[in-house]
């Protein structure tokens, strides 16, 4: 009969971390929204830069 004795060794994954799509972030921005953003930005900034 094998006994119930659990070990916790340390991980040897050689630097490499599993990441879970199970946590949800409570933000969530679409790809399109942060290049609408970017591209508002430098215009805001190409319109200041120029006055």
């Amino acid at each position: 009969m094998a006994r119930d004795n659990k070990i916790n060794l340390p991980s040897s994954g050689a630097g490499l971390t599993r990441y879970f799509d199970d946590a949800q972030s409570s933000i969530s921005i679409t790809p399109q929204a942060v290049i609408i953003s970017i591209l508002g930005v430098v215009v805001i900034l190409l319109l200041l830069t120029s006055f």
